[in-house]
């Protein structure tokens, strides 16, 4: 029969493997998707459709959607190292936990890593249990390694920066009009600013309808200031 800490050993591992609800949050979709319509837009907002022929471009959209996919894999780097620091961080909180000199130092680590208002509502006797249960554990892992969901994570990441910039490019495709394509181009990249806005919104409590337009002006802004600076 097993120990008894080794079950608990068993279920802290699994709560701290635990993968979470999906492949990113919503939160992250928006920020890489307002990340790629931002980098789309400083090729297509570049292009003199006054002068543009066909070779000037194809050689935009090669541009485009090269450079996105390069800081989609980029992402998913960055996705990856991200997740290892954010499960190190967990284990890092219960080895504080663990080793806390009394209820109060405990209160003081977890409103480092939770809300100090959630922390707070913990009684003294709870945070005592908390303590003594990690210290009948054989040993806290020493690190956790990548799963499969954070492997599907960083593929999600990639995937998103890169095929965000498809509606912004696909006109370009199928219109031979150079400024009719920007047009459209620029209206279509509008409208997912405006869209990333409202859901940003709404996802935070604040104002949909003020945020999206928010998320337009910002976008704008950041566009200006990458093609002012070279980007």
């Amino acid at each position: 029969m097993d120990h008894p800490a080794n079950g608990k050993d068993a279920g802290m591992l699994g709560l701290l493997r635990r993968p979470p609800v999906g492949f990113l949050d919503p939160m992250e979709r928006i920020s890489e998707i307002l990340f790629a319509v931002i980098m789309a837009l400083t090729f297509t907002c570049t292009l003199a459709v006054e002068t543009a022929d066909n070779l000037q471009v194809r050689t935009m959209l090669f541009a485009a959607l090269g450079c996105n996919l390069a800081w989609g894999i980029i992402d998913a780097g960055l996705y990856l190292m991200t997740r290892v620091n954010e499960e190190s961080g967990k284990i890092a909180v219960l080895r504080e936990i663990r080793d806390a000199p009394d209820s109060r130092a405990t209160e003081d680590i977890l409103a480092g890593a939770l809300h100090p208002l959630l922390a707070s509502t913990f009684s003294a006797d709870q945070l005592d249990s908390t303590r003594r249960s990690l210290r009948q554990l054989a040993k806290l892992p020493e690190r956790i390694g990548l799963t499969r969901n954070d492997g599907l994570g960083a593929i999600g990441v990639c995937l998103l920066c890169f095929c965000s910039t498809l509606p912004i490019v696909v006109p370009f495709i199928f219109i031979g009009d150079a400024r009719l394509a920007l047009r459209l181009s620029n209206a279509v990249a509008a409208a997912m600013l405006f869209v990333c806005g409202y859901v940003y919104g709404h996802r935070s409590g604040l104002s949909p309808w003020a945020m999206a337009i928010f998320m337009v002006a910002f976008g704008g802004a950041m566009i200006g200031v990458a093609i002012a600076l070279g980007g």
